[in-house]
């Protein structure tokens, strides 16, 4: 994973750059995302190792439909299919969308709770960490039970563990210390 990780940075960021120069974001976001859940396949994971595919009928697979053969996100998928590397498409998708967030200054901050958060608590929330980072906030939430009470922010560079889980393990490490 981390290999891959680095060796899709580079092709995230030529991605951006593409992107960000053509005022297109939010297009080769969603073409980013299309063409991810392509290589995520297995048949097509498959066929991206096979030498007799031809890097043209590989660029062909992970277009979105109607998407012309000759714009700048089919000559970065051909770049990337010369190189055998359109299976780093996923990686290459989630870095672009975070330096895409970071060009628009949202961050993502994936949220998970003992119990589902309604509209009041998810819009507080939003607010409070908007006033704290200084950023557009995107939630990201999820339920897990067994944290038996309360919160787990994660920014992606910090992480806050509020919830009752968290606190017991350590009062527990204090305990024993």
């Amino acid at each position: 994973m981390a290999q891959a990780i680095t060796l899709a940075r580079p092709y995230a960021r030529a991605a951006f750059e593409l992107a960000r120069a053509a005022g297109a974001l939010d297009g080769w976001s969603k073409a980013l995302a299309f063409a991810a859940a392509v290589a995520s396949d297995a048949r097509v994971s498959a066929l991206n190792n096979d030498p007799r595919a031809l890097p043209d009928q590989l660029v062909g697979l992970h277009l979105p439909q109607g998407m012309a053969a000759d714009t700048p996100f089919a000559q970065f998928l051909a770049e990337l299919a010369e190189q055998r590397r359109l299976a780093l498409l996923p990686e290459v998708a989630e870095l672009y969308e975070g330096y895409r967030r970071e060009s628009e200054s949202q961050l993502l901050v994936k949220v998970t709770s003992a119990m589902a958060l309604d509209a009041a608590q998810t819009e507080q929330l939003k607010t409070t960490l908007k006033r704290r980072f200084k950023r557009e906030i995107e939630l990201e939430t999820r339920v897990d039970a067994s944290l038996l009470g309360g919160v787990v922010i994660d920014t992606g560079s910090e992480v806050i563990d509020g919830s009752v889980r968290g606190r017991l393990a350590r009062l527990s490490s204090a305990l024993t210390a």
